[in-house]
Order: structure tokens, then C-alpha cells, then sequence
């Protein structure tokens, strides 16, 4: 009886102490030099969807909202000279990410610096968000471009005959079931997402260009779809500089004219999870896959990508 008082009494001490974690610790600071000059960190990890995501003990998942809170804080902190993008995404959704590409232009124009670290991966809607600014540092071996569009469409029709499943719609207008994966689509509701997919597709070419220097045709070379590595990207145009995020960081303080090594603040919540048992923002192309079944994935994620991604 004592032992099992004693198991969930420090039971009870450990939970308290998370949830107090969760609650005082709204980011990280390093203070390494002078306070009035800063250069800020937000991170662009995991799929790119809109919406305010979700909350909890366990740390912050989904939704650009809380980046977009970020971005505005850094804008609005005077002593704030640089930010640092940190991103680490396969894309996602091509409005969060057009939204995402927006506040941060809102942001240089303010006559903050904005420069793109990239992780393990920025790519499709990853690459749209850093193609916006001022300067993209890469490792060699990030994987990166996959500049394109796609809207997944899945016909189980001749499943949904073998297991005996026949459903049917009331609906106000011929294309309201539009991408319904019981029914083979019809040449004209083809035309309607092509032409979709081709305006999206513009729109991303368009950014690219504005936010590279690029002639738009050169660009249209290279947004096949296909993804790059650092290095190649590099060689393209698409990247700046090979060089980690310490090295983004160094860069974005010097383009900020910033005298000596500056203070280091960190935008986003650490899990009191992460602090105990260390980060874990792995993904993987299976969950991506998975997502998409379950028409969850929005529309600019890459397919050809290898497996697994580790976050840091």
C-alpha cells in the first residue's frame, strides 16, 4: 500500500510539473549578446495547412495561424532586426502556403530581414515559403524544389461493386460531387481541375520568379515537379548559400548590420514532452500517403520523395 502511494504521488508531481512547463515556457531565449539587436528563429516544420492546428501537452501540431502570430510578433519587436526561418516541411496546402509567403513579404517590407534555413527538406509549398526571402541557405544534401501542383484523385468504383457498396447523392448541381472516388470523373470536370492545377501552378511560377530574379521561363524549366538537392539547387538559382542554420543566423545578422554576435530569440512552444524526452518531429511519406486517403492532404505536397525525413 505505501509503494503505490509513493508511485502515484510522484506520479501526481511529475504530471504538475508538465503542465506548469506547458504553461511558463512560451519560447526560448539565448542570450548571448546585446539585447536591442535579435535575430529571431520561427520554424516551418511538418505538412503546411491553415488553420489554428491543434494544442496540447504533447506540443503544437498543424495550422500556419500560430506561424502567422510568430511572423507578426517578430514584425512589431523593435529589437528584433532579423528572422530566420527555419523550415522543414514536404509543402501543403497552396493557400497556407500563398498566406504564409504573404506575411512574410508584410514582414521585409517593415525592414525586417528575412532569410530561409533550410532542413532536411523544403519542398513544394517548403520552397514557396523561402522563394519569398531575402536570402535561402541549404545544406548540401537538403532536398528541396518539387516546385509544381497536384489535386489527388482516387476512382474506387470498381471496388465499391465487389464489396457490395452503391451510394447515392441528392445534389444542386452536376459537379457538386467533383473528385467523389465512387464515380470515374467526366471529361469536362477533368478540364475544371486541370485548369485549376494550371492556375495554381502559375501563381507558384510567378512567385518563384518575383522572389528568385528569375525569367519565368527558366523557371518553368525547372518546375517540372522534380525535386533538388542543396547542392543542385545551388547551381540553379534556387538556393544562395550551402550552410546550416548557425551559418543562416550569422548571415541574416550581418545583412541586419548587426556589431558582434547577436541574442538568439526563438518563436514556438516546446512540449513539455520534448523538454523531458527530447524532440521527435520525424515524418514520413507513409503518414503523408495516408492523409491524402483520407482526403486530408491539401493541394502541393511532393510525391518523390524518399521515405522518412528526421526533423531537428
Amino acid at each position: 500500500m505505501f509503494k503505490k502511494s509513493v508511485v502515484l504521488g510522484i506520479a501526481a508531481i511529475v504530471l504538475l510539473s508538465l503542465v506548469v512547463v506547458a504553461l511558463w515556457a512560451p519560447g526560448k531565449h539565448h542570450p548571448l549578446a546585446r539585447s536591442e539587436d535579435k535575430v529571431a528563429i520561427i520554424y516551418v516544420d511538418g505538412v503546411i495547412m491553415g488553420g489554428r492546428g491543434q494544442s496540447g501537452l504533447l506540443g503544437d501540431s498543424g495550422g500556419t495561424d500560430a506561424i502567422i502570430r510568430q511572423i507578426h510578433d517578430a514584425q512589431e519587436d523593435a529589437s528584433v532586426k532579423a528572422v530566420v526561418l527555419r523550415i522543414n516541411s514536404p509543402g501543403g496546402s497552396a493557400p497556407a502556403s500563398q498566406e504564409l509567403g504573404t506575411e512574410i513579404k508584410k514582414m521585409r517590407s517593415s525592414g525586417k530581414i528575412v532569410v530561409a534555413s533550410m532542413g532536411d527538406v523544403a519542398a513544394s509549398g517548403g520552397y514557396w515559403v523561402a522563394a519569398v526571402t531575402d536570402k535561402i541557405y541549404a545544406n548540401p544534401a537538403t532536398l528541396t524544389g518539387s516546385i509544381g501542383v497536384y489535386i489527388p484523385y482516387a476512382n474506387w468504383e470498381e471496388l465499391y461493386k465487389k464489396i457490395g457498396i452503391r451510394q447515392e447523392k441528392i445534389k444542386s448541381g452536376p459537379h457538386k460531387d467533383i473528385l467523389s472516388p465512387e464515380r470515374e470523373m467526366t471529361p469536362e470536370e477533368r478540364a475544371i481541375i486541370q485548369a485549376m492545377v494550371d492556375e495554381l501552378y502559375n501563381q507558384f511560377v510567378t512567385v518563384v520568379a518575383e522572389g528568385r530574379h528569375m525569367d519565368p521561363a527558366k523557371v518553368r524549366q525547372l518546375a517540372d515537379g522534380r525535386i533538388y538537392t542543396g547542392s543542385q539547387a545551388k547551381k540553379l538559382g534556387l538556393v544562395d548559400e550551402m550552410g546550416t542554420m548557425y551559418d543562416a543566423i550569422d548571415g541574416a545578422a550581418k545583412m541586419a548590420g548587426i556589431q558582434g554576435t547577436p541574442e538568439i530569440k526563438e518563436y514556438g512552444k516546446t512540449s513539455p514532452w520534448q523538454m523531458v524526452f527530447g524532440s521527435d518531429s520525424r515524418f514520413s511519406l507513409d503518414d503523408i500517403l495516408n492523409q491524402q486517403l483520407k482526403n486530408e492532404l491539401p493541394i502541393t505536397a511532393p510525391m518523390a520523395m524518399p521515405t522518412n525525413f528526421s526533423g531537428e
